[in-house]
């Protein structure tokens, strides 16, 4: 029985793994294997009924994302059959929340699977960093060039000062930038799994080239993010478990005061003209579209509808901006359940890190950068970095109990396993 129970449990986490291979290199095939089983979808149903199996207790997967997830669920599903639009985008996000639902219910079944977790994460940033240099130092063209860090120019007439904006294993330079500064965090934390110092030594270096590679994509975005990521690491690291309760919340309300008024900056300046170049117009015509359709234009649709309502005949994939991009897509309810997620991690992250949770500590700094580069671009417009989103909030929501009133914490091992760690 024992061998069988083994076998059970390791289907979730060879599922977590397929999710983040295929996020890292778009290793498995998009096309279904049976109706709309693709490989990667059946991975996380297979992981999902082998958590439920091991763990057969609604509390495993109860999280304090729910309220907002199940309002963002429902403005999708008003938005995709009120609006007769295709169903398609909204089974792509029925699986990126599958994805979170198996790591929090990885995380709650099995506490120590965090160090597979970040073993996983270091391979991830491994081979889409390695890419990128690869690309770098064999000057292979990717399609974009800049002759500095504010110049985009053609690659073939660029001249010999131009420099080659690495991809790596994604289709433009912005998405392998939000991909680093997602994962990158992640993936230090494999630090804490090994004892010997130079072993440390290695992650760390596999980390640092992570946020190197940000640095090769040439994403002003990507790199202040990254910056901002690493900040919040170190100050996560040595500050919040220093802080009292209070000290948690100021902490918390001055960050999202700061995230709100980015927002509310942006927001005034799109209305302002073109102050912000074609990012100003997308956000001015997001708004609009929300203004004329309540509902949201569709899941998937801001890109074409934001292209139609800017003149000039520019082309946007979408609103370049995630909370934006749910407005026009789904509506003001898709908004605010965005923002009520954005609250709601940020809080968590700041307080699984406050009490010494370093799977809190690295989740506050991934999902800090991340949100920050989400207020000009939405790189989950892109379903692998949509599901690693989903699966990063999952490592963090399983840090806390599912519900406010409750005390302690349900995956204590990483804050545990991190301190035995350090003192050997």
């Amino acid at each position: 029985m024992a061998p069988v129970r083994a076998t059970v449990q390791a289907v979730p986490l060879m599922a977590t793994a397929v999710v983040m291979l295929d996020s890292a290199t778009d290793f498995f095939p998009d096309a279904p294997l049976v109706g709309v089983l693709t490989p990667v979808r059946l991975a996380v149903l297979a992981g999902l009924v082998a958590t439920a199996v091991t763990a057969p207790r609604l509390a495993t997967f109860r999280t304090r994302l729910d309220p907002a997830i199940a309002l963002l669920l429902l403005s999708a599903i008003a938005t995709t059959y009120v609006g007769g639009h295709p169903d398609a985008p909204l089974r792509a996000l029925l699986t990126a929340l599958a994805t979170f639902y198996l790591l929090v219910g990885v995380r709650r079944a099995q506490p120590e699977s965090w160090r597979a977790v970040a073993l996983l994460a270091l391979a991830a940033v491994a081979a889409a960093a390695t890419s990128a240099f690869a690309q770098v130092t064999n000057e292979v063209p990717t399609g974009f060039c800049r002759t500095g860090l504010f110049t985009d120019v053609d690659c073939d007439s660029g001249g010999p000062g131009s420099m080659i904006r690495a991809t790596g294993t994604f289709a433009n330079p912005n998405l392998l930038a939000a991909f680093l500064v997602l994962l990158t965090p992640i993936a230090l934390l494999a630090a804490v799994t090994v004892a010997e110092r130079t072993a440390r030594v290695a992650v760390v270096s596999v980390g640092l080239v992570g946020y190197g590679a940000v640095l090769t994509t040439f994403s002003r975005a990507g790199c202040v993010a990254a910056a901002a990521g690493l900040l919040v690491l170190g100050g996560a690291y040595w500050l919040a478990p220093r802080l009292g309760r209070w000290g948690a919340r100021t902490l918390t309300v001055v960050g999202l005061a700061g995230l709100v008024a980015v927002t509310v900056a942006l927001w005034v300046v799109s209305r302002a003209g073109d102050a912000l170049g074609v990012r100003g117009q997308a956000w001015k015509a997001a708004v609009d579209l929300a203004v004329d359709q309540p509902l949201g234009v569709g899941l998937g649709r801001a890109g074409d509808a934001v292209s139609a309502a800017v003149p000039g005949g520019r082309t946007f994939v979408h609103a370049h901006n995630m909370w934006l991009n749910w407005l026009a897509e789904a509506g003001v309810a898709g908004l605010l359940g965005m923002v009520l997620l954005t609250v709601i991690a940020l809080a968590t992250a700041v307080r699984a890190a406050r009490e010494k949770s370093v799977a809190g500590v690295v989740g506050l700094a991934a999902l800090t950068g991340f949100f920050l580069a989400a207020t000009v671009d939405h790189p989950a417009n892109l379903d692998r970095i949509a599901m690693l989103f989903w699966l990063v909030l999952g490592l963090v929501m399983a840090e806390v109990p599912g519900r406010w009133r409750d005390s302690g914490t349900p995956a204590e091992a990483p804050a545990r396993s991190g301190r035995r760690a350090r003192r050997r």
